[in-house]
This record gives structure tokens, C-alpha cells and sequence, in this order.
């Protein structure tokens, strides 16, 4: 085959049977997967990586962009050595790898599918208009995802405010769409997908978040309009009148939406393994190969964003694996006890690290907390409440010393799922759309805030009184 789309055809097809293949024959490992009993010393791949990803672009970004793949490779290594050749816990790798494929099938999915959508408004750039697309933007992002979300609205948002845009349109822009929105389905943000690939059950999410989600959407839109109302009216008369020119909108590539059908019904599904991500495959192949070049252009779509996505997440779900094991082992000498805690500790992590890790890692210290284990199916039905421990054969607590399961204590699963998504959103490494969205603004020519201005000016002092009240009222 000399077609180069032949060619690509022919890979993806080679790469999923092999992956569905692999997985299927070694289901029995990731069924006997078990933590570790690790050292302190092994964690350290993980903190230095994520120091990596939030410090070095910042001082020298272009070294990073040419290295971040050798330095995951190179931290990573150190890990999984050690759990083959010194603990023999190759069952515990594997489940990491199925994870992390199930993980970014649907990231990179949803990224390609919405790429291959062009939504283009002009007009109706008005204070109210405004919250109309950024309150519709956080439900599609429960829909196709915070990234899917991000990606097919930034550029339209950015064209119908072009007379008058400001950083503050670009961060409430990352607030609402890019994080909080995607706060009530395991579609919508990273942290929760993976929640439900633990075992989370998919509708459980959007019962127990609706109303936290909804105080803090509604809080941040009549906030937005306060601010851009006040800023529509320092314009002139004449700015006013082109920003709210008769509204106009127009599609392309809207065969793409079968194609994300496609991928949202393929979340439900379990057995056989891979099958779920073999069909988000072949749904991002098809919208690849059937969208229209000049779609892609007015995208600006590139595979760029996504390959640096997955080389970065391919080392956090390496390099992780000890942390989660400790974390399991030694929750109970933390002294993180109640939701209220998990809620701030998990939060406080996510604003400085990526809120998908951060998820797990106090997921799995929940469990351990409990003295259960986040990768048993039956200890999870256990804690949300699902069915009593007594009829699942567990003891109640598990392990002497451990927390007791009450009736409430679904509210940990609960706090550290708000904690994740919601402080996602303090800064520009809070969440993988974060600074996609602020690099697109910046080729537009908005002028948006710095690291630490983001924090100092717009998150620490809307994002904190907000989440305060979340806590008082919740926790």
C-alpha cells in the first residue's frame, strides 16, 4: 500500500487488534492485581515529573518541548524496574497500562471528533449572550468532554467578542467550560473517567454532584455578567453596536456528531475488554478520514496537543503507580479523615498538579483509609453504599485500626470527585484544556493573564469564597 492514508488506516487496525489481543489474553493479571508494599524513595519519579510538567516550560520552554518525552521515558523506567525485577508485581503494570489506554482512547477521541467540527458565531456578543454560550458550553462538556467542549468553542466565542475581548472572557472561559462544566457525567472530566473505570457506576456522578455543580455554575455566570456587563458598558456606542451585529451561525463537518454518538455509547460498554476503546478508535478514525481538509484549516487542527498528552500522561500513569500503592498502605497514619479534608487536600493537589492523578491518589486513600482496596469491585460497592459490607463477605471496618463504612460514606467518593474537577480550574496546569485554551487566545492576540496573575487576580479570590461555600454547605 503506497496511499500514506492507507498506510495510516493500516496502523490504527494493527495497534488495536494487538492492544484488544494483549489485553484479553492477560485479563487474568490485571484480575489479580494487588498493591505493593513500597518505599518512600519511589515516589519521587512521580513529584519530580509533576514538578517537571508545571516548572520547567516556565523556565525554559523550548528545552521542554524538545525533551519532555525523554524525561517521562527516563522517570518512568525507574518505576516500572523496579516493580519487575525486585517486586514481581507485573499484574499491578498491566492494570496501569489498560488504565491508561482506556484513559486517553476517549481524550483522544473526543479531541479528534471535535476537531473535525467547525462552529462559527459572529454577532451577539452581548453580556447575555455570553453566559448563553458559556452556561450551554459547560453541559456540552458533560457531553463530549471539558477538552471535546473547549476545542469547538473557544474560537467562535473569541470571533463574536473580537470588538471587546479581554483576559477575563478567557478565564471564565477555562472556569466554566474547561473544568467546573464537565463536573456531573465521567465524559466530562478526566478525574471522574477514571473513577468509572474503578468502578464508579456513570450515572452515580451526576446524582451526587448536581447541586454543588449547579451553585457554582450559576455563582460564576451571574459573576461573569456582572464584570462583562460593566466592561460592555465602558465601550463606545459604536463598539457596542458592531459587538451585538444580527447573530449568525454556521456548521461544518456535522457528521462528526454521529461519530461522538459513537463514543459516548461506547463508555457504557464493559466486555469484552478493549472493545470500548477499539470503537472510540474507529469513531475518531472516521471523522479523521471523512471531514473535509478545509474543516481541519479553519480548525487550525493538528495532532500536536494530543501526542504531547499522551507522552505526558503515559509518565503520570507510570510513574504513579508507588504513590497509589503508599497512599493505599498508609492512609490511615495521614491523618485525612473526613470528606471535608479529602475535599480541600484532593482540591489544593489538582490546582498544582494535574487533577486526573490527583483523583486517584486520594481515591485510593479513601479506600485505604477504610481498609479496602480501590481496584476491588466488590470494596467499591461497599463504599458508595451500593450493597452492605456484611453481604459482600467484608468485614466492617476491613482491617483492624481502619475507618468504619457508615451510611455516608459515599460523601468521600463524593468530595475528592468535586475537589478534582472543581479546583482543576485554579490554575493554567489545574487540567489538560487550561492551557490549550489560553495558547489559542494568544494566537488571536488576547492578552491573558500570567501564571501567577491568573491565581493573584481571577482564582484565589472568585474560585476560594466559592468552593468555601461548597464546603460549608456539603462537607
Amino acid at each position: 500500500m503506497t496511499d500514506p492514508r492507507s498506510k495510516q488506516i493500516a496502523s490504527v487496525v494493527a495497534m488495536a487488534a494487538a492492544a484488544f489481543l494483549f489485553f484479553n489474553y492477560f485479563e487474568h493479571l490485571m484480575e489479580a492485581a494487588q498493591v505493593s508494599v513500597v518505599p518512600v524513595w519511589l515516589g519521587t519519579p512521580f513529584v519530580l515529573f509533576l514538578l517537571a510538567i508545571a516548572v520547567a516550560p516556565f523556565i525554559d520552554r523550548t528545552w521542554w518541548e524538545h525533551n519532555y518525552p525523554t524525561v517521562a521515558a527516563s522517570l518512568s523506567v525507574i518505576v516500572v524496574a523496579y516493580y519487575v525485577l525486585v517486586l514481581g508485581n507485573v499484574s499491578r503494570l498491566v492494570l496501569s497500562l489498560y488504565e491508561y489506554v482506556s484513559f486517553i482512547s476517549l481524550i483522544g477521541s473526543l479531541f479528534v471528533v471535535a476537531g473535525g467540527i467547525h462552529f462559527n458565531l459572529r454577532g451577539k456578543a452581548a453580556p447575555w449572550e455570553n453566559v448563553a454560550l458559556l452556561g450551554g458550553g459547560a453541559l456540552l462538556s458533560n457531553l463530549i468532554g471539558t477538552t471535546g467542549a473547549s476545542m469547538l468553542l473557544i474560537r467562535p466565542y473569541l470571533r463574536s467578542n473580537k470588538y471587546r475581548v479581554k483576559g477575563y472572557h478567557v478565564v471564565f472561559f477555562i472556569f466554566i467550560v474547561s473544568n467546573i462544566g464537565g463536573a456531573l457525567t465521567p465524559i466530562g472530566d478526566p478525574p471522574l473517567f477514571l473513577g468509572y473505570l474503578k468502578g464508579v457506576p456513570f450515572f452515580w456522578v451526576v446524582t451526587k454532584a448536581w447541586f454543588a455543580w449547579a451553585l457554582v455554575l450559576g455563582l460564576l455566570l451571574l459573576l461573569f455578567f456582572a464584570v462583562d456587563k460593566y466592561y460592555f458598558r465602558q465601550v463606545s456606542r459604536k463598539t457596542q453596536s458592531e459587538a451585538i451585529q444580527p447573530e449568525t451561525v454556521t456548521f461544518s463537518g456535522l457528521h462528526n456528531v454521529w461519530f461522538l454518538v459513537i463514543i459516548i455509547a461506547a463508555v457504557f460498554v464493559q466486555r469484552p475488554l478493549m472493545l470500548r476503546e477499539v470503537l472510540m478508535w474507529s469513531a475518531a478514525m472516521g471523522s479523521y478520514f471523512t471531514t473535509r481538509h478545509e474543516v481541519h484549516k479553519k480548525n487550525e487542527f493538528n495532532f500536536v496537543p494530543l501526542k504531547e498528552v499522551a507522552i505526558l500522561f503515559l509518565g503520570i500513569f507510570a510513574t504513579m503507580i508507588p504513590a497509589l500503592d503508599w497512599l493505599e498502605m498508609n492512609a490511615s497514619s495521614l491523618g485525612i479523615e473526613t470528606p471535608a479534608q479529602f475535599f480541600w487536600f484532593t482540591g489544593a493537589l489538582s490546582s498544582v498538579l494535574d487533577n486526573a492523578p490527583t483523583y486517584l491518589s486520594f481515591l485510593s486513600a479513601a479506600f485505604g483509609l477504610h481498609g479496602y482496596s480501590v481496584e476491588n469491585a466488590r470494596h467499591m460497592q461497599a463504599i458508595l453504599g451500593s450493597v452492605p459490607p456484611e453481604s459482600l463477605g467484608l468485614l466492617n471496618p476491613a482491617q483492624p485500626g481502619a475507618a468504619a463504612i457508615t451510611g455516608d460514606s459515599w460523601r468521600f467518593v463524593q468530595s475528592i470527585s468535586l475537589g478534582a474537577v472543581f479546583f482543576g480550574a485554579m490554575t493554567y496546569i489545574g487540567n489538560g484544556p487550561n492551557f490549550m485554551v489560553k495558547s489559542i487566545a494568544e494566537q488571536t492576540g488576547v492578552h491573558c493573564p500570567t501564571f501567577f496573575g491568573y491565581i493573584v487576580k481571577y482564582s484565589a479570590p472568585i474560585l476560594i469564597p466559592i468552593f468555601v461555600i461548597v464546603w460549608l454547605l456539603l462537607f
